[in-house]
């Protein structure tokens, strides 16, 4: 639990393997005190200068936030920040979300502009009024008793990502400043390899988010929060995984895609077809065997086994020091969709035997916010 650490004296420290395997060059590092304090300290060598390349700037404000479904494809590079807050209101995030807009323009904290950084601000169930979605925490699932306590829930996420790996501590910690007694519960830096969309090869080399919502319809039906006070946002179930990579890349290649339900070559479902296509749950070889196998991830992870709708995923690859992982990240209007999702990954997903968790919470993603609705003003 190397990202963990104490919860008094925690440090945003990405390891230098990860670095230089995601090919980041250099990174600062974060230090959030139990007084809230924050200090920067240089983790490793800085990149040489050099004119960066231009990226699209993602409008902050709007109905929802970014750091969603904007940008379309996410950006390489990611820092989570899980707090625990002296706060029992929430009208600080007024603030906060005032701050977010103002970082644009800070040339001191960003003197090569923002680019396609984005801020996500989340609130965990302690801060959610009662009875709106949101307020309800994760039951325990199987093999939860792995994690860390100081590495379960937490009051407040804050998820900034870029292109430019070498901002998100400086902005992250910029943020936390706001937070009223901030304390760090745990943190996480975080990469994903170039794709297409959401579609990215995950640490055990196989596509990830290629089954996820794109219409707006689709948004509507199983991502935003329909009405209330909470309209527009979305509830997110983070859970850091630990990957034995070691042990299913030992497997053949086919029985690798037995245990995911899908080719490792395109992600396309072994039920046949592209990648994008259903997996067919009742194709069957000539000798009346399943194509995609019976306890294969795609099999049990799909919605038609729980009735749920289609939630929307973001995750991403971690490396801590000996650990290779991946951060699965999923945004849906109801925490039901994770959960019954989740208890049938319990009950016959293959892939359990290759991963264990590490880390677990769920937050409100807040609604979108501009100058007239600040951010969390819904709530109050």
């Amino acid at each position: 639990m190397t990202e963990s650490g104490p919860r008094n004296e925690p440090t945003f420290r990405p390891s230098r393997r990860g670095l230089l395997s995601a090919a980041l060059g250099g990174a600062a590092g974060l230090a959030l005190g139990a007084t809230g304090g924050v200090a920067l300290t240089r983790t490793d060598t800085p990149a040489p200068a050099s004119t960066p390349a231009p990226t699209e700037v993602v409008p902050v404000r709007g109905e929802h936030q970014a750091g969603v479904h904007l940008p379309a494809s996410p950006q390489q590079f990611g820092a989570l920040l899980v707090l625990d807050t002296a706060a029992t209101d929430t009208g600080w995030l007024a603030a906060l979300g005032a701050r977010i807009v103002a970082l644009g323009s800070d040339d001191a904290l960003l003197p090569d502009g923002a680019g396609d950084l984005t801020v996500t601000v989340g609130i965990g169930p302690r801060l959610v009024p009662d009875g709106l979605p949101g307020s309800t925490d994760l039951p325990g699932f199987a093999d939860d008793n792995e994690i860390d306590p100081g590495a379960r829930g937490g009051d407040v996420l804050l998820a900034a990502y870029s292109s430019d790996p070498t901002v998100l501590a400086a902005v992250l910690a910029d943020l936390a400043l706001l937070v009223p007694g901030a304390v760090t519960r745990w943190q996480q830096f975080v990469f994903r390899g170039k794709g297409s969309g959401t579609k990215a090869r995950n640490p055990l080399g196989f596509m990830d988010g290629i089954v996820v919502p794109h219409t707006s319809a689709e948004f509507a039906d199983g991502v935003w929060i329909p009405d209330g006070p909470a309209a527009g946002g979305s509830i997110l179930v983070i859970r850091r995984l630990r990957l034995d990579t070691s042990a299913f890349r030992a497997l053949e290649v086919g029985e690798r895609e037995a245990v995911i339900g899908r080719r490792l070559s395109d992600g396309a479902p072994l039920s046949g077809g592209a990648p994008d296509d259903q997996v067919d749950l009742r194709a069957k070889t000539p000798e009346g065997e399943l194509l995609v196998p019976a306890r294969s991830h795609a099999r049990a992870a799909h919605p038609s086994f729980t009735g749920s709708s289609l939630m929307f995923r973001r995750s991403y690859s971690f490396e801590n020091d000996g650990e290779t992982g991946l951060v699965f990240m999923s945004f849906q209007n109801e925490l039901r969709t994770f959960v019954v999702t989740q208890q049938r990954l319990d009950e016959v997903d293959a892939l359990r035997t290759f991963s264990t968790p590490t880390a677990s919470a769920t937050f409100l993603v807040l609604p979108g916010f501009d100058d007239e609705r600040p951010l969390g003003s819904s709530l109050l």
